[in-house]
Order: structure tokens, then sequence, then C-alpha cells
């Protein structure tokens, strides 16, 4: 059976006919729509949004969540500050206990990531001691300085994300002096990826985080042997083809290191002269290139380690004004609530060309952001820890979508605006449509009266998304919007 839909542009000026054929199926969907933590001072206890930033992240129940203690905030991620000396040690989790056991109550009964991506700064050759603040609220972007660790076996590096594992998973650890550290915890944590952007912190070659890699990796399982591993966390995919490699190759890990999964990102990023109008294009644009670029990663995964999966764990848009927030004299400029549609917009594509591709996490960027800490890249409003688009859209993907569904023939897309179809597991008849443009499209989905949308758009904002009968066989797709239409009717056989 076929569903046509005819769309007819604000303008006019033509007509387009969308097809689905319900009864070709292009592939089962492995994607499961997720965000990810990044820990920042708005998170912590006693925030006037933390209560409810870990309510939302509790509610909204995704699974894969990718939790990051991250280099703007050394005393929020790092657990050893400085290097053992005069019989003392530095491990201290007092401020990133609260951070972490939250993320992890919050996540029980899902599976997890969890990314210590900072190295204690200590463990690097530098001419001099890199410093940091006391303030653990203060965010710092140079504490990250060469490239070269002191100790050449890596096992300084491998103990101490043993310790952190063994923190979090074995109720303690015993320090470099001996020492008894007992946290209690016993959390599971299902995969740990092994830092974060490589290709620019630290300036890491492909060579070097492989050795880094097998070294953590090897000292995590003597503690964890059931951890699964991501990989890489590139920030440059386009420009990382020596990293997937080199990576990828098992000939050049040590024997046994599993090659579990590997991760890059993908941020749109306007121009600082870019309004409203251009960046609908900017978005857009740039994600089709970034999807060109998952389809050479694809080809090099397929070729050299086929059994490993793909996280696309940073997916969202930057603002040009972000690019200014570590110098002197930055001031925060208020976003536009359309902006928060767009760049939602643009994770729900990507989503589902990620799933038409066959890649296994989506995760959107990031639960919380604020002036000075990539604001743009907010889910939830800093100042109250209401969602805004992005997280509603997120949320209409996960309730909607979930691998095991199988995609259908969908034809017909065009510049300005997206429709992929689904038949879920149990059946029903979905249409997924994107909106790429801050304009209404009048569409005419023959077939689908007594069907039902669910709209995030530029009305809803951060509301809950809302929902129309479709009477007849027009729908109304605002500007920006986001819709999954559900026909009516029993559900097709699987």
């Amino acid at each position: 059976m076929k569903l046509a839909v005819l769309l007819l542009c604000g303008t006019g000026l033509f007509a387009q006919t969308v097809t689905v054929n319900w009864g070709r199926v292009v592939r089962e969907s492995r994607t499961t729509a997720t965000l990810q933590v990044v820990v920042n001072p708005p998170l912590r206890r006693g925030s006037p949004i933390h209560d409810r930033a870990f309510a939302e992240l509790r509610n909204l129940g995704a699974d894969y969540v990718r939790d990051v203690p991250w280099l703007p905030y050394p005393r929020l991620g790092v657990a050893e500050l400085e290097p053992p000396a005069a019989g003392k040690t530095s491990w201290d989790f007092s401020l990133i206990d609260p951070l972490t056991v939250d993320f992890l109550e919050a996540m029980k009964g899902h599976p997890v990531m969890l990314n210590f991506s900072v190295i204690p700064q200590w463990m690097f050759k530098t001419a001099k001691a890199v410093a940091y603040p006391q303030d653990p609220d203060q965010p710092v972007w140079n504490y990250q300085q060469g490239s070269e660790l002191r100790d050449p076996t890596l096992k300084e590096l491998g103990d101490y994300y043993a310790r952190l594992v063994s923190w979090y998973t074995q109720g303690g650890f015993r320090d470099e002096l001996g020492k008894e550290h007992r946290s209690g915890h016993h959390y599971h944590v299902d995969y740990w990826e092994v830092l974060n952007e490589v290709d620019f912190e630290h300036r890491t070659t492909p060579e070097q985080y492989v050795a880094r890699y097998d070294a953590i990796v090897s000292a995590i399982l003597r503690v964890a042997p059931q951890m699964k591993f991501v990989g890489l966390a590139l920030a440059n995919p386009s420009g990382g083809s020596r990293y997937f490699e080199y990576f990828l190759d098992p000939r050049n890990h040590k024997p046994g290191i599993p090659l579990d999964m590997i991760s890059y990102h993908f941020y749109a990023t306007p121009k600082a002269d870019e309004n409203l109008d251009v960046e609908q294009h900017t978005f857009f644009a740039q994600a089709d290139a970034f999807l060109n670029v998952v389809g050479y990663v694809e080809a090099i995964r397929r070729r050299l380690s086929p059994k490993t999966q793909t996280a696309v764990n940073e997916i969202g848009s930057i603002a040009a004004e972000d690019g200014g927030q570590s110098r002197p004299g930055y001031v925060f400029k208020p976003i536009d609530n359309a902006y928060w549609n767009l760049s939602a917009a643009t994770y729900a594509y990507v989503f589902a060309r990620l799933a038409a591709m066959g890649i296994e996490v989506a995760g959107e960027s990031q639960l919380v952001g604020y002036p000075t800490q990539f604001p743009s890249v907010s889910m939830l409003d800093w100042k109250t820890g209401a969602p805004n688009a992005r997280f509603r859209v997120l949320q209409l993907l996960k309730s909607n979508f979930a691998p095991g569904d199988e995609l259908v023939a969908t034809n017909g897309s065009s510049p300005f605006f997206y429709a992929q179809a689904f038949r879920t597991r149990g059946g029903e008849r979905k249409i997924l449509l994107v909106s790429k443009r801050n304009r209404d499209i009048e569409l005419k989905l023959a077939g689908a009266s007594g069907a039902t949308a669910t709209v995030v758009d530029q009305a809803t904002r951060g509301n809950p998304p809302r929902t129309e009968a479709l009477a007849g066989e027009s729908f109304h797709l605002p500007g920006l919007a986001v819709a999954v239409v559900t026909l009516a009717g029993a559900p097709l056989p699987r």
C-alpha cells in the first residue's frame, strides 16, 4: 500500500508528491535517540535548576546517555589534581561524587556511557606546573597542556582510570601508596568512553591515542571485566581519516583489546554575521555534508572492524557568539526562540538520516549549557530548568521511534522539508516530518484522514508537543517544526 503526500509551498509556485510504500522495508532501525550531559555548575546540588534538570533527565528515560565531566571545570572532573608526593595523594571525590551519583541515580534501569575525559594535567610534560582555579565553578580553558605523558609506560594513566572505575563500580580502590579509599558505590556502568575529542585535546596523534586507549582499557578490564568501550570521540570527523584508519585496524592494538564502539561529533556552526534566515540554510547544508562524512567513516569501519558499533554522541549547533565566551569582555546575547526550533529540527533530521544509515546512537548535545559554557547547545533553560524545543524534540523522537522499527521506502523530500516513514515494532505507521525552513507548508496526505499529528513548533516552544487530529487529508506543517503523524487503522503485521 502506498501513501501519497502532496506538498504545496507557501508561494504556490510548485507542487510535489511524496510517496510511502509501506510494503517496502528499507532497513531495520538500530538507532537510539539520546543525549549527553556535560558536567557544569548549574547541575551541582544547591543550584536553582538542579532538581528539575535531573527530574527531566530521569523522566525522559533515555538509553545510552553520555555523562562527561569536561575540561572547563578541573575540580568537578579530575579526581587527583596533584601528583603523589611526601607520602600523600590528592584523591578527592567530594565535588565530583554528587554530580556523578545524581546522574547514575537518574539513569537507573538504563544503559549509560561515562567519559571522565580530562587526564590529570600533572601527568603531562610541561615547562611548568599548570594552575587551576580553586573556585570549582570558574571555567578555565587552558588546563589541558602538553602532548607527551611523563610516564612512557602509560601505567600511571591506566591505573588512574582503573581507580575511577573501581570507585563507582567496585566500592573503592587502593591508591598509589597502598591506602584504601572506600566509596560504597556499586553502580553498573555499561560503556566507558576513552577520552574526548582527541583530535583537538592535547594534540593527540592517532598512534598516541591507540596506545593510551589500550593502556586505559587494559587497566579497566582488570577491575571491571564486563565493561564495554567507546573510542575516539572525534570533534572533526571530516579530518579524521587517519584516526579512523589507525584505530579501527585491530593490528594496531594489543591482543585482546576490544573495539566495541567508535564515536564522533557534529555541530552546525554559523558565521558571526548570519541571522536566522541564513542559518536555516547553513544548518541543513552542514548536516548534509556531515552525513556524507558518516558514509565515508562507515566504509572504513565495515572494511576494518565490521562488528564495531557507532555513536554520534554530540549532535547540535553552536551559535557564533559562543566562540568568544573565553575572551575578556564576553557578553552573552539572548537567544531567539526560533533558534531552538531550528536546532531541534536539525537534530531530528540528522537522527532520521543516521537511522537510515544504521548508526546505533544519535546523542543530542547537551542537557544544560549556560553563558560562558556554550549556552546555545542547551536543552534546558539554565535559569529555570524548563525544557526548550531541543529537549521536546528529543522527547518526541524517543516516544515514537526505537531500535527494531522498520524504515520504509519514502520518496519526495525536498530542500524545504524531510519525510521518513517508519513501521514500528508494534506495527503502527508513523511519518516523521521535519521543516527545514522558517515558513509554513501545507501538506496533502492521501489516506491520512483520522491520523494524529504530534508537533513541536514555534508556538509550543518548550512546552510539551501539541496533538491534532486530521479530519481530512490536509496537514499544516509550521516553519522549523518537527511532527510525527501516526496513521489510523489496524497495525500492519510485521
